[in-house]
């Protein structure tokens, strides 16, 4: 019986990752130019941004929402389309140094999130009436590593009192 209870005991310390939920938040689609736009025959540029945002549901229960935007313009003025997809997903992390869980979700939660962002990003782009976008892949831990020295710079430059 002992065995049994020190079985338990381990199972219950085991590091723990789920994904309890994938869902769209939001999304939004804007041609504010319809329906001239479309007879523009000009190649526009693209700009993705991206923004991830966590936080806490309940104890070892985190939601990550990974933002993605994507705006088409002409010039510096002519907006050919904006649409941003909020990709969002519930998980389950226990058993982790909290250390760790901030990178769990910046980079392992976020690179789950990002293909489903991708594909709704793609085929609302389709559906308003132009051409696929498709995004590349993105390194997560890249960017949460730059973010992470930014503020480490941030932080030294900012004077005690």
């Amino acid at each position: 019986m002992p065995e049994t209870n020190q079985a338990n005991a381990a199972e219950n310390t085991q590091p723990v990752f789920t994904i309890e939920k994938l869902y769209i938040r939001d999304l939004s689609v804007e041609v504010p130019n319809a329906p001239t736009i479309f007879l523009d025959r000009e190649t526009p540029q693209i700009n993705v941004q991206l923004r991830t945002d966590t936080k806490g549901i309940d104890t070892g229960v985190y939601e990550v929402v990974l933002t993605v935007t994507v705006t088409a313009k002409i010039g510096e003025e002519k907006t050919v389309f904006l649409v941003e997809a909020a990709q969002a997903g519930i998980f389950q992390i226990r058993n982790v140094p909290e250390s760790d869980i901030e990178p769990i979700m910046m980079i392992g939660c976020a690179n789950i999130l990002f293909p489903y962002a991708r594909e709704a990003i793609s085929d609302a782009v389709t559906r308003a009436g132009f051409q696929p976008v498709l995004l590349a892949p993105v390194n997560f831990e890249a960017l949460y590593q730059a973010r992470q020295q930014e503020q480490q710079g941030a932080g030294q430059d900012t004077p005690v009192q």
